[in-house]
């Protein structure tokens, strides 16, 4: 969908009126958007003639934008430009309305001193800690998280098979050394021929 989006600098006409609805927080306002005009007879600017829309600012935008504005506020309002007819008193009226997606202070005609909002969750909990400036502090996981049983049975499996290749290992190790080992019936007749030899040597 194409959608019409512009910028308009100007002055808050009236106050903030914000209010709660059922889709959030809304704050609607009256815009001047007076232009402009060089007059080369007086050597100087002049005022033309004034637009006024109506500002809308949903949710977190709304909200800021209702404790941070007052009335005759130079303001920058970028948005969606919405045209409307509507008949009052018997007779048809266009209406222009913008939907703000940016609002902020004109600074080329003054100053302004910004404060991050808190965000939603910490409003929630005034009294939560404030994060370490190390990070934050990891707390010990639930007794029935599934992701930590699962870690559980991992290492569980882990310590079996190591168990089972230690004990193959060593199986392995004892048929080595048994099959290279000599038997007794070797080792006799070695100690037989010896004597048989001791023998004949004392025989003669």
């Amino acid at each position: 969908m194409n959608e019409t989006t512009v910028t308009l600098v100007g002055n808050v006409a009236t106050a903030v009126e914000y209010r709660e609805t059922a889709t959030g927080g809304v704050a609607r306002f009256r815009f001047a958007v007076t232009a402009r005009r060089w007059d080369r007879e007086r050597g100087l600017w002049s005022d033309g003639s004034t637009s006024f829309y109506t500002v809308s600012a949903w949710r977190s935008l709304g909200a800021n934008l209702a404790a941070s504005v007052s009335v005759g506020e130079p303001l920058v309002v970028h948005g969606r430009l919405r045209v409307r007819e509507d008949e009052r008193e018997g007779q048809r009226k266009t209406f222009v309305d913008v939907d703000a997606l940016a609002v902020g202070h004109d600074l080329s005609r003054g100053t302004a001193a910004f404060r991050r909002a808190a965000r939603a969750e910490s409003r929630a909990r005034p009294d939560r800690e404030p994060p370490s400036a190390t990070g934050p502090v990891l707390g010990p996981a639930p007794e029935d998280d599934p992701w930590t049983e699962a870690v559980a049975g991992m290492v569980t499996e882990a310590a079996a098979v190591v168990e089972v290749m230690e004990v193959a290992k060593v199986a392995a190790m004892t048929t080595a050394v048994a099959g290279t080992a000599p038997s007794g019936e070797e080792i006799g007749g070695k100690g037989k021929e010896t004597s048989a030899e001791h023998r004949l040597v004392t025989a003669s």
